[in-house]
């Protein structure tokens, strides 16, 4: 019988108060003092108050077993052994005084553990019993010790001495554990300790960037990563699962931040082309999780690694990089075996073809034992076949080449890092205006050269272009793998020259800038044995891989097709063999395609000063506005050079540059994006040329922004008001924000208004300094305007034109101090009443329905020319209190009402009305009642109108300006002879 079974045979509310009388009254507190409380001290038959004897607990023992046999069912044992059970259960209660615990190590035992004490206690209770009846007895006793823990639960004391209990255990075994450690001390906090001083060492070891294969006498080569690094974007073709009802798409390319690449894929191999940050983005990996601090980074470059017969186990990473930190036995393992580890396995195509093999099955054989962790590996393009890992697991993903904003960011970011931010604005100038030099950073590495070279020369490049593409060559082509520590190359810098310069000839020759793999080898093939070196190397197929491969030029973008991997050093070798092999006609025949621009002034930078002068001749002989600003171009590269030739063609370009009016500036943009880089100024020219300048960069936007970008910058200080007007009027043919930042933000705003078209050139009005004038064109709500004004209280006027979604006009209320409000082609009818009480001169033009206009009566100028209004007098609509001082009036508003009411304002002294035939005497005599009337212009007279029947004296308005309508053929100087006294203005026929 279960003690839940007995418990339904027995209720639980008459049994409760019998067990209770077993124990004493309870007493508050916790129990501290002297020692813990016992169970002896508890029950009510020991100690020195008794309030319950023997006989008395086995009295309460024979109720609880009689009333179990009075319970409906059958009984539990036979009855004539009721005495023997209500005596044995009776010793057991007894024997509760005989245990020495309290009431919380009681609790501690649970009911079954409690009533097995309790047996033990009173082991001759059950002599004679029947087994029914000893069954009964021990299910009693577990009854009623489930009661009596129960009542423990309930005693005031209890919770006070279970917390002070296990506080005191936690206190004892924290102790004893702190000894343990003392004596013993755990392997992983040996680890711990060691990963900190790793981690610590592995971010400071990686944190800077260095710049391999270049001389830099006064410069540092090495600089802070963590200021310089710029994030690349990393792309992956992956197979997309189609949804119900759309088309299959195969393959989609996923893009996404380079050093995000671990996050979604624990394994990982990353593509990249020479200098395109792969090793860069290895050491940011390894320094962020240093400083992160939830991986173990190990940085593992193959071509350290190959050095040794066998690749190294976990144990010996460290010592294989050269690491000075010795970890504790098996340290590697453990961070291994836990899933702690981030592989960072740098530069497969590094390494021998027959060395990577074996790299990889010792990388797999790393990945299968210690699973969990994440692995990264880098290679170029060309090294190994596209799915050379994929059955493994690993993702591959490609580095993309560097977009214009990234190359800005890594410029200033670099400069910061090498202190050197007076060279930076020059240099950026530069990379926009230089169309070659621009195409050449498009990777971390040439745009770490073109900013050291820079740096190195004080804020100048190399003389001409020339140097410093013999510098990135030879970096990319010998040095940079000898300096990295690398195995020797396969083909020498001379031998790789001659056969690139055949390709990249073949090519231009071609108008292309990609061939077909065959094609290439055939090239290789037959330039081979007239290159000793290279021939030695291997057949054509093995010279081209290893060209592919170690060049840094070439590179493969898709299977069986080959391409540089910057146009500009195309341009720069086929020209070199163009004028080895004496082929300038060739060039000079190519100069009217703009294709060949770059070709012909490399071409002059690699030509002997001979050669030069024919080359340059040829392209004045053909008189045209682009080849001569070409010519002028090329002297940059002409180092030696007749100078009768150098003053022709600086005389030539001289009438073309720079533009001195609008018309020559568009004449000149017609050259083409070569017109940039000669731009002058602002420097010594004078206002009409500086505008004529910045017409021309504008124009030439469409074409080269960046370049267009950074001529403009440089007039963003200029006073004149026309070239101010320009660099705002031109805002639309540039990035919003990027514009904003380098010429808007800089501008005097004297004199000029800033319009606003677009929801990014809004975003870019918020960032600025404020404009007193702005003009919103477009569908800009009120609240979109009022949003992008960070200062609403520096606008003295505003025009919102061809605005749809223009309903509410309340939020305006919070431009304070706005003065001029204009409202052009707004279809909306909109509430002018909650306007700022500010504004003094309003124009509305063509919109719907007006209403609350006769409550602006702050109005000093009120214009009305294109807007109908209703009435039948002028204060029907108009603010009859305004102070007006000058009113415009179309024939559309004066449809209904005529001028009547017009005298109203007595303080206009100028209207301009446009006069409709329905004007009578009447209306002359609003005008003849005006006494501060200065200024009358009249419009859209045919001449017969009854208007001007007959002489009109208006004695107080000294002149009348006359506008008859378009086909109106009308007598203007019979006309004039109806104002006496007043000087008529007659228009030029």
């Amino acid at each position: 019988m279960e003690p839940a079974v007995l418990g339904g045979k027995l209720a639980s509310s008459l049994v409760a108060p019998l067990l209770k009388k077993l124990f004493v009254t309870d007493q508050p507190g916790a129990g501290l003092v002297d020692r813990p409380v016992r169970l002896t001290r508890l029950v009510s038959f020991r100690g020195e108050q008794r309030t319950l004897g023997e006989k008395e607990v086995r009295g309460l023992a024979g109720r609880l077993v009689a009333d179990s046999l009075d319970s409906p069912g059958e009984p539990a044992f036979p009855r004539d052994e009721e005495t023997a059970v209500a005596d044995a259960l009776a010793a057991r209660l007894l024997a509760l005084g005989d245990l020495d615990m309290d009431d919380v190590q009681a609790v501690r035992l649970g009911h079954r553990e409690l009533a097995r004490r309790l047996r033990c206690g009173a082991p001759a209770a059950t002599t004679g019993l029947s087994s029914d009846a000893r069954y009964f007895l021990d299910s009693a006793t577990e009854w009623a010790c489930l009661h009596i823990l129960e009542f423990f639960t309930r005693r005031s004391a209890f919770v006070a001495r279970t917390l002070v209990a296990q506080t005191r255990g936690q206190a004892e075994l924290i102790a004893k554990v702190d000894e343990l450690i003392t004596r013993v001390p755990r392997p992983d906090a040996r680890d711990t300790d060691f990963e900190r001083r790793y981690l610590r060492y592995v971010a400071e070891q990686h944190n800077r960037i260095t710049i391999y294969g270049i001389d830099l006498r006064d410069s540092p080569d090495r600089w802070p990563l963590e200021v310089a690094y710029l994030s690349l974007e990393a792309t992956a073709e992956e197979e997309r699962t189609a949804l119900p009802g759309e088309h299959a798409e195969p393959e989609r390319t996923v893009r996404l931040p380079a050093e995000d690449a671990l996050l979604t894929h624990d394994r990982v191999l990353l593509r990249g082309d020479a200098g395109s940050g792969k090793t860069t983005l290895v050491q940011w990996l390894a320094v962020t999780t240093s400083r992160d601090g939830d991986r173990i980074p190990y940085v593992l470059p193959l071509r350290t690694l190959v050095r040794a017969d066998t690749l190294p186990a976990p144990a010996a990473f460290l010592t294989a990089v050269g690491c000075p930190l010795a970890p504790p036995e098996g340290w590697a393992e453990r961070v291994l075996g836990a899933g702690r580890g981030l592989v960072l396995v740098d530069g497969l195509d590094e390494i021998p073809a027959a060395d990577r093999h074996r790299a990889r099955y010792w990388l797999l054989a790393l990945v299968r034992a210690f699973p969990g962790n994440r692995w990264l590996l880098t290679s170029r393009p060309t090294a190994v076949r596209p799915d050379w890992l994929a059955a493994e697991g690993f993702r591959e993903l490609a580095l993309t080449p560097m977009r214009r904003a990234d190359v800005t960011t890594f410029v200033r970011r670099w400069h910061a890092a090498a202190r050197a931010p007076e060279y930076e604005a020059d240099l950026l100038d530069a990379l926009r205006t230089k169309r070659d030099l621009a195409r050449l950073a498009t990777n971390p590495l040439m745009c770490g050269l073109i900013c050291a070279l820079h740096r190195e020369r004080r804020g100048y490049l190399p003389t001409g272009r020339k140097e410093l593409y013999d510098a990135a060559l030879t970096m990319l082509l010998a040095r940079r793998d000898r300096e990295r520590g690398m195995a020797a190359v396969e083909l020498s810098e001379e031998a790789q020259l001659e056969l690139l310069q055949r390709l990249a000839y073949a090519l231009v020759l071609s108008g292309r800038t990609e061939m077909e793999a065959g094609t290439a080898e055939g090239i290789v093939e037959r330039a081979l044995p007239s290159v000793a070196s290279a021939a030695g190397q291997g057949d054509a197929s093995t010279v081209l891989r290893a060209l592919l491969l170690r060049s840094g030029l070439l590179r493969q973008p898709a299977e069986g097709v080959l391409d540089f991997v910057h146009r500009t050093f195309q341009d720069y070798l086929g020209a070199r063999y163009a004028v080895e092999e004496g082929h300038l006609d060739v060039i000079a025949g190519r100069a009217g395609d703009t294709q060949w621009e770059d070709v012909i002034r490399m071409a002059v930078a690699h030509a002997r000063p001979g050669e030069r002068a024919a080359l340059l001749r040829r392209l004045l002989a053909q008189d045209t506005p682009r080849l001569t600003l070409l010519a002028l171009a090329c002297l940059e590269h002409a180092t030696a050079l007749d100078p009768a030739v150098r003053a022709e063609v600086e005389t030539r370009a001289g009438a073309l540059i720079p533009p001195a009016s609008t018309e020559d500036a568009k004449a000149l943009a017609e050259a083409g994006p070569l017109v940039l880089e000669l731009l002058p100024g602002p420097e010594g020219l004078t206002d009409a040329e500086a505008h004529g300048v910045t017409v021309t960069a504008s124009l030439l936007a469409e074409h080269e922004q960046d370049g267009a970008l950074a001529v403009l910058r440089r007039f963003r200080e200029h006073a004149d008001l026309d070239v101010r007007r320009q660099l705002v009027g031109t805002w639309e043919r540039f990035d919003a924000r990027g514009y904003a930042v380098e010429v808007l933000d800089h501008l005097d705003r004297s004199g000029l208004h800033l319009t606003c078209r677009t929801s990014e050139q809004r975003a870019a009005v918020s960032a600025m300094r404020p404009w007193r004038d702005l003009l919103f064109d477009g569908p800009h709500s009120a609240a979109d305007i009022l949003g992008c004004t960070a200062e609403p209280g520096a606008v003295e006027r505003l025009r919102i034109r061809n605005s749809s979604t223009l309903v509410r006009l309340d939020e305006l209320s919070a431009f304070t101090a706005l003065r001029r409000l204009s409202l052009i082609f707004c279809p909306s009818p909109l509430d002018l009443s909650v306007l700022p009480r500010t504004i003094e001169h309003l124009s509305v033009t063509r919109c719907a329905e007006l209403t609350g206009l006769r409550d602006m009566g702050s109005l000093q100028s009120l214009d009305l020319t294109w807007q109908q209004i209703s009435g039948t007098r002028l204060t029907d609509s108009l603010p009859p209190t305004a102070p007006l001082e000058a009113l415009w009036l179309g024939r559309g508003t004066t449809g209904t009402t005529g001028l009547r009411g017009l005298s109203t304002w007595s303080t206009l002294t100028l209207l301009d009305v446009e006069v409709t035939a329905s004007f009578d005497a009447g209306d002359w005599a609003e005008l003849a009642r005006l006494p501060r009337l200065a200024h009358l212009v009249l419009t859209g007279f045919r001449g017969d109108e009854p208007f001007f029947s007959q002489p009109v004296a208006l004695p107080n308005v000294g002149n009348v300006l006359l506008h008859a309508a378009p086909d109106a053929h009308v007598d203007l100087v019979c006309l004039a002879s109806l104002f006496s006294d007043t000087n008529v203005i007659l228009p030029k026929p």
